[in-house]
């Protein structure tokens, strides 16, 4: 049968099993007083006099074939705060308590208010362990009735396991779930498993994430998905619920260890390959020295400048624009997506001894090896690339990703992307683009020249 034969006889067939509309109703939903009503779409409201609230919700009512149906659009809205502050756990420091409060008048009420304010905290006991004492004294000096659940949180300890025990003290603590935001300190884990208890709770409680880890800084706590691990995979569990705001302060990173600034590192350099030239050659000029003095700002020497402060600025800032358009994954073509096709299956593999920059900056180290095969970078801007995470000291290659692993976290990824393995790739020195058309043969040409110039190199 010809071609055109078979789009003829699939659309004829398309069109006999759609219903025969008769009727379609577009309403539009306003509330006059407290009851919600429908009226259709353009239709005058009567009593302008009332109190009257108009949603952007709506329903279109469909009459075919003597049955009706309903379909409800309903935009879901979410706003939230990312505040970068110094001195957060000062007394003074009002932030940790209203920094996420949007309006004057929300301020001005909690400020009036006569009973203590109460708040609910997990802490990683890493943390609790450094800044305990001064999460408690923060609370004490600001009469706040406080309960602090100090956890181990880690990849290891993800779970629903850990979010269920969150929610058992929360529910004993007892908070008003509007206006007693839950408090995660810690790093990416402690976050995102915070997260997802209090999505969970009431089925959404608000809660604000305090980053302590470079990595969270300028990652986990900047966007809206939050998850647990399951069955061996990572954050197979989840939600997209924001925090109420985030709040930053470098300070908390002068306690990490070295590997965990150079961890962070990783996510501030995918940034930077896809689409900031001018944070790459930040990153290569300045990285000795962000690792040196861990992020910390040093404004005596003027050769750095404020290197940490613009540093996390413009990887945040690139972060947010990629992330906000796009909250939901609705559309899977992400160029945040960079470094985490192999790298999901890599780490779970590797625990505890990849973290989960460096598993990401393995697979942008490989995926900058296929870049360079199909021709979308010469072989100074591969070496670039490569040169520049090791002066971050990034791994550029790992026993464990093999050949047989990249294939099964491509398969994997295949089978939960739509049917396509969309691949963000640098076409230059701060450019990228989405490709989908990767064949096997092109990504075992890259896999074999990556191996034998990277394998000596970690």
């Amino acid at each position: 049968m010809p071609a055109s034969e078979e789009i003829l006889l699939a659309d004829a067939n398309s069109t006999a099993i759609m219903p025969k509309v008769s009727r379609q109703t577009d309403f539009q939903l306003v509330r006059v007083k407290s009851t919600w009503c429908r009226i259709k779409k353009g239709e005058l409201i009567c009593d302008p006099e009332d109190a009257i609230t108009v949603s952007q919700a709506k329903i279109t009512e469909m009459i075919a074939d003597g049955e009706v149906s309903w379909t409800i659009e309903a935009p879901i809205y979410f706003c939230y705060k990312v505040v970068e502050t110094c001195h957060l756990l000062d007394p003074a420091n009002r932030t940790l308590l209203f920094g996420h409060l949007r309006h004057q008048e929300d301020l001005e009420r909690a400020l009036k208010r006569r009973e203590a304010h109460r708040r609910f905290i997990v802490i990683d006991k890493t943390v609790d362990d450094l800044y305990g004492s001064l999460v408690r004294k923060y609370f004490e000096a600001n009469n706040v009735e406080y309960k602090i659940l100090s956890l181990p949180t880690g990849e290891e300890t993800k779970s629903m396991d850990l979010v269920l025990d969150i929610l058992q003290e929360v529910q004993s603590f007892g908070i008003d779930r509007r206006a007693e935001p839950i408090i995660a300190i810690g790093g990416g884990a402690c976050l995102d498993i915070v997260g997802l208890a209090a999505s969970l709770y009431r089925r959404r409680t608000p809660y604000i994430r305090v980053p302590t880890t470079l990595l969270s800084y300028v990652d986990a706590s900047v966007g809206a998905k939050n998850g647990v691990n399951f069955l061996q995979c990572k954050n197979k569990l989840g939600s997209y619920v924001p925090p109420v705001a985030t709040f930053l302060d470098r300070a908390f990173i002068q306690t990490i260890p070295r590997q965990h600034i150079s961890n962070g590192l990783g996510e501030i350099l995918k940034m930077a390959l896809m689409k900031h030239r001018g944070l790459l050659d930040l990153l290569k000029t300045h990285g000795k020295f962000l690792l040196d003095t861990k992020f910390q700002s040093h404004n005596g020497l003027v050769d750095h400048g404020d290197a940490a402060l613009k540093t996390t600025r413009i990887a945040i800032e690139m972060m947010l624009e990629e992330l906000a358009p796009n909250l939901w994954e609705d559309d899977l073509n992400r160029l945040v997506d960079f470094g985490h096709l192999i790298s999901p299956e890599l780490e779970m593999r590797a625990l505890p001894s990849l973290m989960h920059g460096e598993a990401v900056n393995v697979d942008m180290a490989f995926m900058t090896y296929l870049s360079y095969v199909k021709g979308f970078l010469n072989e100074k801007e591969k070496t670039h690339i490569i040169q520049c995470m090791i002066s971050l000291e990034l791994p550029v290659w790992h026993k464990e990703c093999t050949w047989h692993l990249i294939k099964k976290a491509l398969t994997e990824r295949l089978k939960h992307s739509g049917g396509q393995v969309r691949m963000p790739l640098p076409t230059g020195l701060g450019t990228a683009d989405i490709f989908n058309d990767i064949s096997e043969e092109t990504l075992e040409r890259a896999y074999i020249l990556w191996s034998s110039e990277c394998m000596n190199m970690s």
